[in-house]
């Protein structure tokens, strides 16, 4: 099974993880490739030099599975690297939450084994598209998380005019905007008093970030709509940002976002679900007062 590993850069006392992670693949006699992020990194790290078959550095990747070995940073840009390829990607949390990964590191081992038999299945989720005539992101305008549109500086809000199927929604005068898929809704956009949405629904949420008005709350609208911006800004700038990835766009840009044109396929155990997520790492149902 031809399978890459997407990475960056770790602390040293992550590298006992790796080297364990290297060795489970060499007894499942896996044929390994790297991403340029993670090859970057071993070559300046001299005590860690495991054997691999190739870089990931040209589209388009021949992989049967994708490894992403980190937080859930590491897997929002190996998400963006795999784009529409279709290939599944596993999350290994060695971070601190980890929400979109699927097994820690205790767990490693067994979930190897288990993607090794096929024991998984895939989950198909929701990309973002971000359309603009301005070219700050082309080749990568695509989210699995959010669309941001926030201000760029620290006292004035901006002004948003937003448009629903070119129908007039209201105009957010806030600190932003956060246009989140479901996957997006437990991130930047719970942050800000979002809902959280199923992963397998077909719906996009508005979260207004410190609205000026107390009456203006996150709106859940339809997967198909598509959403168009106008923004106002002191500075006649304004900043966007698509899972973290950031750029400053005149106020003269309008923006589109809309649900994109192809899914995101995320490797999943089978004796894991959203609600056990949900459980585990928001700690739903945990009686803070049972030491």
């Amino acid at each position: 099974m031809k399978t890459g590993i997407f990475g960056c850069g770790y602390r040293a006392d992550k590298l006992p993880l790796l080297r364990r992670l290297f060795d489970k693949l060499d007894i499942l006699k896996v044929d390994i490739f790297i991403s340029k992020d993670f090859y970057d990194y071993l070559s300046v790290t001299p005590d860690f030099q495991p054997a691999f078959s190739g870089v990931l550095d040209a589209l388009p990747f021949d992989l049967d599975l994708a490894l992403s070995v980190g937080g859930d940073g590491t897997f929002l840009r190996a998400a963006e690297q795999i784009g529409r390829q279709d290939i599944p990607i596993l999350g290994i949390n060695t971070g601190r939450l980890g929400f979109l990964a699927e097994a820690g590191p205790e767990q490693m081992e067994e979930t190897l084994d288990e993607l090794s038999r096929g024991e998984f299945r895939i989950e198909r989720r929701m990309m973002l598209c971000l359309q603009t005539n301005d070219p700050g992101f082309v080749g990568c305008n695509y989210a699995l998380n959010e669309v941001a549109i926030l201000k760029r500086e620290t006292s004035s809000m901006i002004t948003i005019h937003t448009f629903l199927n070119d129908e007039y929604l209201t105009s957010y005068q806030a600190d932003g905007l956060v246009i989140a898929s479901p996957t997006g809704s437990t991130a930047y956009s719970m942050s800000v008093n979002g809902p959280i949405i199923l992963p397998q629904s077909d719906n996009i949420v508005l979260s207004p970030v410190a609205p000026h008005s107390l009456n203006v709350r996150p709106l859940v609208i339809p997967g198909g709509y598509k959403i168009s911006l106008k923004v106002e800004s002191r500075n006649d700038s304004y900043l966007v940002a698509l899972d973290g990835r950031s750029e400053s766009f005149s106020a003269e840009v309008e923006l589109a976002v809309s649900r994109a044109d192809f899914t995101v396929q995320m490797a999943c155990r089978n004796n894991r679900n959203f609600y056990r997520t949900l459980r585990e790492k928001l700690m739903w149902g945990a009686d803070v007062r049972v030491k």
